[in-house]
């Protein structure tokens, strides 16, 4: 009997080891005021697929992208204003325990309506992406997590096709090489995907590589950019004509090898694709489409040539889906429709990569950003 017992008791203890261990931190960030508190932090399931409310912020300024320190210690937005309210990025500690944020301060980001930011694996950097700037900024980590005023700022020129979208350059992310010795950043204005090199030792951390970009088709619009688990295939969605072009990484460098589009053949409605995503067993990657579709574009990944074949297109039940997320264990994939203040919890097949819809639904205000930390 006292064997059966201690027998029970590690199970039971077992049980609750794998629970927790399919238990994440959920940060979803939003444009505020229309109602959004801000910065809202879930516990999600990812077993059941449940999220569950933990805290949220009640004073920040449209925290439109997210970025988490590697140790899960800290967490920087930006504050997508402009104008006569300049843009600027916020820092934050975060207690694992409690799930709560605490401001630690804010500083210019050097340009108008900045909508990405990134944070190097050593959590020294931060760099923003300010769209309407055509900018990129970079700030120095302090100890405490806090930022410093930016150490660094690169502004791109010239324009492309596309009015008025493209009179000028649009800076709209900033993407770490495998390595962390590169930093690509993707100009929607110019169609470009930039290239730095990355010296975290440096006073200015970014410097020319050589060469310096790689010129995307005129009228594409480069907005996000994913790299491959094996470290080996890089993917840029390209917003402006609704496309994804596969690259293949050479020595921190980008060589095209596909380019297809996010939408079905007969589609002929409007256009405007937004995010993309690779499930983290390598297997299938994501786009988001806005416009009038609506919809997630579902492709198969070949990991040996790194090439795409459709595999299917979801209705995200919602308008205007920007950011999307993959749960860590790639069960379930989260989307933020903006356009319908709603975040619809999608179950993956993880054989076939579609999806298919739980009912479950995380209300919210505007959300923008999905962002999975433990």
């Amino acid at each position: 009997m006292k064997h059966i017992r201690m027998h029970l008791l590690l199970l039971i203890s077992l049980s609750s080891v794998i629970s927790y261990g399919q238990t994440f931190h959920l940060f979803i960030g939003t444009y505020t005021g229309t109602g959004s508190k801000g910065i809202y932090v879930y516990k999600f399931d990812a077993t059941s697929g449940k999220a569950n409310w933990v805290s949220n912020t009640d004073s920040v300024v449209n925290p439109s992208y997210l970025a988490l320190s590697s140790n899960k210690k800290y967490l920087y937005a930006v504050n997508e204003t402009g104008g006569d309210i300049p843009g600027k990025v916020s820092s934050f500690s975060f207690d694992k325990t409690s799930g709560k944020l605490n401001f630690l301060n804010q500083q210019l980001s050097g340009g108008d309506h900045p909508c990405y930011i990134a944070v190097d694996k050593k959590n020294q950097w931060v760099f923003a992406s300010n769209y309407t700037g055509g900018n990129v900024s970079a700030f120095a980590v302090n100890a405490d997590g806090s930022l410093k005023p930016y150490a660094q700022l690169i502004q791109n020129s010239g324009n492309s096709i596309i009015k008025p979208n493209q009179e000028r350059p649009h800076v709209h992310g900033t993407f770490f090489s495998p390595d962390q010795k590169y930093l690509y950043v993707t100009d929607l204005g110019i169609d470009r995907v930039l290239m730095y090199n990355f010296n975290p030792s440096a006073a200015s951390p970014l410097s020319p590589k050589e060469p310096g970009y790689v010129q995307s088709q005129a009228g594409s619009g480069p907005r996000h950019l994913t790299i491959h688990p094996n470290n080996r295939y890089a993917y840029v969605i390209e917003e402006l004509s609704g496309t994804v072009a596969g690259y293949r990484l050479e020595v921190g460098g980008l060589k095209q090898i596909q380019r297809l589009s996010s939408h079905p053949k007969n589609y002929v409605g409007k256009i405007a694709s937004a995010d993309i995503r690779i499930s983290p067993d390598g297997k299938f990657l994501y786009a988001s489409n806005r416009g009038d579709a609506n919809t997630l574009a579902i492709y198969a990944i070949n990991k040996t040539t790194g090439m795409l074949t459709a595999a299917g297109y979801q209705s995200t039940k919602g308008k205007a889906p920007r950011n999307f997320a993959i749960d860590p264990t790639g069960n379930f994939l989260l989307v933020a429709n903006m356009g319908t203040d709603n975040i619809v919890i999608f179950k993956r097949n993880k054989k076939t990569g579609r999806l298919s819809e739980k009912g479950d639904e995380i209300k919210i205000q505007k959300p923008v950003c999905l962002l999975f930390g433990k």
